[in-house]
């Protein structure tokens, strides 16, 4: 008996790979149910490709890769990271030779009094709009003081309340004095430059 189906099951293998496009659509036969199994699995993809072929690596070689990589590692290791300069900070070593130094230009003697009268000009001025300053500020200080005064006559808690510190007022700029006055009718010439600035890449 089991003779028997064991012939009828290669027949019916044979006859199947035979006419496989009449029996197989889409992974789907039209026979029985053991049919449609050893079809479809007949059928697979990967039943019936090739498996690749692994290139055999020399361990020696795998071995002196790696050794090649630790030694680039350590030096790596060994050598900090390069700082990128400042040159602004630098100050190039043409500027620090002390002898070239530009000799002033001789002056007439005319030329060297009428600078002399021009300082003590311009000194006189900036004494009197120093003495007029300072002037200005006594006599605010002065009001200041009566005005407070007056305020604690009045208000204890308006008094102290007008003695707090003003945080708004800080911080002050007060640009210093020049050494000459501005000239009201300069303008600035447009001039060409050339962008020279390194660019450092890491």
């Amino acid at each position: 008996m089991f003779a028997g189906v064991t012939t009828t099951l290669h027949l019916l293998l044979r006859e199947s790979s035979k006419h496989s496009s009449r029996w197989i659509w889409n992974g789907q036969s039209h026979g029985s149910h053991w049919q449609t199994s050893l079809l479809a699995l007949r059928a697979a993809l990967p039943v019936r490709a090739e498996p690749k072929k692994k290139k055999k690596v020399d361990p020696r070689r795998e071995l002196a890769a790696r050794e090649r990589l630790k030694k680039k590692l350590k030096k790596l290791e060994r050598v900090p990271p390069e700082l990128i300069p400042i040159e602004d900070f630098i100050t190039p070593a043409r500027y620090k030779d002390e002898t070239k130094v530009r000799d002033p230009l001789p002056l007439s003697f005319e030329e060297q009094e009428r600078r002399a009268l021009l300082m003590k000009r311009w000194s006189h001025y900036k004494q009197q709009e120093h003495l007029t300053e300072m002037a200005a500020i006594q006599s605010l200080l002065k009001a200041q003081q009566e005005a407070l005064a007056e305020l604690q006559l009045e208000s204890e808690e308006l008094y102290k309340a007008a003695m707090l510190r003003d945080q708004g007022l800080l911080p002050v700029e007060r640009p210093g004095t020049s050494y000459t006055p501005p000239c009201s009718n300069y303008e600035a010439p447009e001039g060409k430059y050339s962008d020279i600035t390194r660019v450092y890449t890491q």
